[in-house]
């Protein structure tokens, strides 16, 4: 941490070193990813192997335990689960981690002062360490038995949903550790919220199963994590019909349509974004009195 300056820890920074200067804690930021790596991992004789290891455990369990009871009829259901398990493990490990950043790291929010932003921030480059890691073992797995085809066009979706969901999930990271300096209880409803989000995002059943209930549907896709997720599954999956049957297995429409529900939750994840990038320069600066 040479070379940062060691004001008070509630002193704020001038209002002219935002944003521009946030490039020079790009070498801390780094520093903390790699931190959060070495913990998560730390005394583990297998380390990273973990991170390869988690989908394909996924394969074999869900595939066992829900195929029988979710995937019935449905072909290569495994894919089509662990797709949207891959968006999933992002979103709840990179929530989880960054509304528990600047709790965690009290010791050093109290001794000296940097860009505090850079905490909640290299949770998340954790995250995507690992999703990279996780998708490089669903992509093997998929060319190994043959199910993708690289010439589907939704395979446009892929990058588009993954730079949405960063966008979300830097503006909740933002607001939620802020909170839970304040109020604690934050990250234990997050635990609660996020199993019932799981629940309300299609990821181990078709949205077959609730886009025939108009009504009910347009709601459902107010979840912002349910384009981001069929936007994974219209990438990786890419079954929208079966051939056999001709039955629905994902929404039966355009690469354009989830390309523009995307947009939808881009335009969302920037009012998100901006409402907890205000909120945290707000209440920065005394955040280390707060712990």
């Amino acid at each position: 941490m040479t070379g940062i300056a060691r004001p008070e820890a509630s002193e704020r920074l001038p209002e002219g070193e935002r944003p521009g200067s946030f490039v020079r804690y790009r070498e801390l930021l780094g520093n903390l990813v790699r931190k959060e790596l070495k913990i998560k991992y730390k005394n583990s004789a297998l380390g990273f192997v973990w991170s390869l290891a988690t989908p394909l455990l996924y394969l074999v369990v869900f595939s066992v335990a829900l195929t029988s009871l979710l995937g019935q009829g449905m072909p290569e259901y495994y894919f089509f689960l662990l797709s949207g398990l891959l968006a999933w493990n992002l979103f709840s490990a990179a929530t989880s981690a960054s509304t528990s950043a600047i709790v965690n790291n009290s010791s050093l929010v109290t001794k000296i002062y940097f860009r505090r932003e850079v905490l909640p921030l290299s949770a998340i480059g954790a995250a995507l360490v690992h999703f990279l890691l996780q998708l490089s073992v669903l992509v093997g797995a998929m060319l190994i038995l043959q199910h993708y085809r690289f010439w589907d066009a939704g395979l446009v979706l892929l990058p588009l949903a993954v730079i949405v969901q960063v966008l979300l999930l830097t503006g909740m990271a933002f607001v939620l550790t802020t909170a839970n300096v304040y109020y604690r209880d934050v990250q234990h409803l997050l635990e609660i919220a996020l199993l019932a989000w799981f629940w309300l995002t299609p990821i181990v059943y078709s949205t077959s199963l609730v886009s025939g209930r108009p009504t009910f549907w347009r709601f459902y896709l107010l979840n912002p994590m349910a384009p981001i997720v069929l936007g994974y599954q219209r990438a990786l999956y890419s079954r929208v019909v079966d051939p056999e049957t001709g039955r629905a297995l994902l929404v039966d429409a355009p690469v354009g349509w989830y390309a523009q529900r995307l947009g939808y939750v881009a335009l969302l994840a920037t009012v998100i974004l901006a409402f907890g990038w205000m909120l945290f320069r707000k209440l920065d600066g005394r955040l280390a009195d707060e712990l």
